[in-house]
């Protein structure tokens, strides 16, 4: 992610709320790993470097200077060290580690011998672009007024007048802080084609909820929270009744409102830990953790009652069939393809809620100890319906 870096730190997957479901918690991901580390190297090979101007005559001062600027190189150095180990770094740790820079900086200069010809503001390029890229505004900010200080402190011995110090100091800072907000500006773009991307990438474009894809994405955390809970994964195959009927009476720009006005209503009844996703015509799926069949009964007979009551702005109404199987992930399990298995369950439930008159619920659980191809029936009360897991 190149957005705003917090690397110190999913819930539910809301479906009203899809940028927060897919919000991945910081510091997980492969790519904060690959930012720390490169944080860690380039503080560390910059502090390398630094240390070769000990080798070197003339550059810096003698006597305390060189012992200052040895220590400054060696915390860089030191500071690489946590990022390489953990691997993440936190926004505040990052931007403590852009102030440093900006201090390491005033010391090279203060240990220099010729600050002007061995350094240059361009050092602060780094800890100007870290800014820039992986903090905030108001920590850009921040950085940017103290990057200005620290160019007019570090320029303020080498020149006599104040006119020529002024130019200096508003040349050198100038360029540094608006590389540094060109930088932050590209990447808040880039970020925002990112956002768009995985958002198309997640959602189904007519009715706005969740895709097959995220669907399975979204198996292995389930399936992890359900085994250390202890609680059972249910799924709800939703098929609106009749919708081929309806599409052909009154055409498809009909069948795409009834979908748009399902979807919605299905979203305001689903709990915010519940995915519900469309995985391809009218067929929909709702996936969430539930205690015992009860909780999944009540959870599917509101889905059931939440379809019935829609209306479109045409005056459109439909009902759906809706099946239910339940599961207790068990170790060792690959999370989609138990989830597939899971749905074709829910999905043969769903047709036999067809069969039964429709606008109702149906499962059929499919017992351990017995064959694979025998199904067993249980009813729910005002319902077809049964489970036992």
């Amino acid at each position: 992610m190149i957005g705003r870096w917090d690397l110190d730190g999913n819930g539910g997957a809301g479906v009203q709320h899809p940028s927060k479901a897919d919000a991945q918690p910081a510091g997980r991901g492969p790519e904060h790993r690959v930012a720390a580390l490169t944080l860690a190297a380039l503080l560390f090979v910059g502090s390398l470097m630094g240390m070769s101007n000990l080798l070197v005559d003339g550059v810096l001062r003698e006597g305390a200077p060189r012992w200052i600027y040895g220590t400054a190189m060696l915390l860089c150095m030191v500071a690489a060290v946590p990022l390489a180990v953990r691997k993440r770094a936190g926004r505040w740790q990052t931007f403590g580690l852009v102030l440093l820079g900006d201090l390491t900086y005033l010391v090279v200069v203060l240990c220099i011998e010729d600050p002007v010809r061995y350094a240059t503001p361009l050092m602060l390029l780094f800890p100007a672009f870290v800014a820039a890229w992986f903090l905030g505004p108001w920590e850009l900010g921040i950085n940017m007024a103290v990057t200005t200080v620290v160019c007019l402190l570090a320029l303020w011995p080498s020149y006599d007048s104040a006119a020529a110090l002024g130019i200096q100091v508003v040349v050198n800072a100038g360029t540094l802080n608006g590389g540094a907000l060109g930088v932050f500006v590209l990447r808040r773009r880039v970020q925002r084609l990112l956002d768009a991307t995985q958002a198309l990438s997640h959602l189904d474009p007519l009715t706005g909820l969740f895709n097959r894809r995220y669907l399975i994405e979204q198996a292995p955390r389930i399936w992890r929270q359900a085994r250390r809970d202890g609680t059972r994964v249910a799924a709800m195959v939703l098929d609106i009744d009749h919708f081929k009927r309806l599409n052909d009476a009154h055409g498809h720009a009909a069948g795409d409102a009834v979908l748009c006005a399902v979807a919605q209503a299905l979203a305001a009844t689903v709990r915010p830990t519940d995915v519900l996703a469309r995985t391809g015509g009218e067929e929909l799926v709702v996936l969430g953790l539930v205690g015992d069949p009860d909780e999944a009964r009540r959870l599917a007979e509101r889905l059931r009652l939440a379809v019935s009551d829609t209306r479109t702005l045409d005056g459109h109404a439909v009902t759906a069939s809706i099946g239910v199987a339940l599961t207790r992930p068990v170790g060792n399990e690959h999370a989609p393809d138990a989830l597939w298995r899971l749905v074709d369950r829910a999905d043969a439930a769903m047709y036999e809620a067809k069969q039964q008159g429709r606008d109702r619920v149906a499962a059929l659980s499919l017992p351990r100890a017995r064959s694979p191809i025998s199904l067993e029936r249980e009813v729910w009360p005002g319902t077809t319906a049964g489970d036992t897991l």
